[in-house]
């Protein structure tokens, strides 16, 4: 029987509660430890909840030696200084997407990493599901033709006026909240080195953050990448990839349910063909790649460095950061 991974969850945050801390209690190899908050009460209910031990402080819960890995969901301005003192403390990490907001910090958390011998990995999940390596598959089959081009959007109704995506101190955006979807698609897809175009962030009036953008990125082989993102849009949540003969299409690409049967569309001369798939779990499959990464201590990090690059990117010719 494998040793299971004791991990630790730093923050009570939505996501956390909704998806990773039901997914880690029902993994088979992975034993929920504790979860930390600031907030004892906090800690207390959650940790009630998913029934494993409250902690108070995320000092506390990195002090702690039978906890070998945290999963990090805090709001992404503080996930440099707490992975980074999750690294120090001999802690596997598991990092809520972006890693960082900036792709030096980026760079040096992953650094870090490799000569700690821990695994660092951002917590990008739909990559991970089936349904993805099938459009992958059917592309490299040829089955639109050469690849010309990927349309990705991700839009999510408004979110209540406190929501901490809001504020900027604490990295909140749709660039970094919704739009690191699409770039990461972009990056999935076209593989090589991509580079921004031209990009837009728009501004509601009345908040202080992005609440819209969009970009234009090109690969070296002239493949582009036409990524849609905000935050107080209908829900969409969609990629096609277009080619020379034909096109695929997939709905429900990034936060698929796991009973959800994917159904990808194929376009071509010959008409329109659904490619019925099994529902597929993504959230699982991180929590299984994550153990995977800690059990043969290597963990592939080239994507994340190119999503940091291009969300900079993005910012830079949207006029930001300059």
């Amino acid at each position: 029987m494998p040793q299971v991974l004791r991990v630790g969850v730093m923050g009570c945050a939505e996501i956390a509660r909704r998806r990773i801390l039901p997914a880690m209690k029902a993994h088979p190899l992975i034993e929920l430890a504790a979860v930390a908050s600031r907030d004892a009460a906090k800690a207390a209910e959650t940790a009630r909840q998913f029934d494993c031990r409250p902690v108070v402080g995320y000092e506390a819960l990195l002090a702690d030696d039978t906890v070998r890995a945290v999963y990090v969901p805090l709001p992404a301005a503080l996930h440099a200084p707490w992975v980074e003192a999750a690294l120090a403390a001999g802690k596997h990490v598991l990092a809520e997407k972006p890693l960082t907001t900036d792709p030096a910090r980026t760079r040096e958390l992953l650094d870090t990493a490799r000569a700690r011998a821990v695994v660092l990995m951002e917590n990008v999940m739909f990559v991970h599901h089936a349904q993805h390596a099938t459009v992958s598959r059917l592309v490299a089959e040829g089955e639109i033709g050469e690849l010309r081009s990927l349309h990705a959007t991700f839009t999510i109704p408004a979110l209540p006026d406190d929501d901490i995506r809001h504020q900027p101190e604490l990295g909140g955006g749709s660039l970094y909240d919704v739009g690191v979807y699409p770039v990461r698609a972009a990056v999935h897809f076209l593989r090589g080195k991509l580079e921004v175009r031209g990009a837009v962030l728009e501004h509601t009036p009345g908040r202080r953050v992005d609440t819209a953008g969009a970009a234009l990125l090109r690969a070296r082989d002239g493949v582009t990448a036409h990524l849609a993102f905000g935050m107080e849009h209908a829900y969409q949540s969609r990629y096609e990839l277009s080619g020379s003969s034909g096109r695929i299409l997939v709905d429900r690409a990034f936060t698929p349910p796991a009973d959800h049967p994917p159904r990808i569309l194929i376009e071509s001369r010959a008409g329109t063909r659904s490619y019925p798939l099994p529902p597929d779990d993504q959230v699982a499959n991180t929590l299984t790649a994550f153990v995977s990464a800690v059990r043969t201590g290597s963990c592939a990090s080239a994507d994340c460095l190119a999503q940091a690059d291009l969300l900079a990117g993005i910012r830079r010719a949207a006029g930001l950061d300059r």
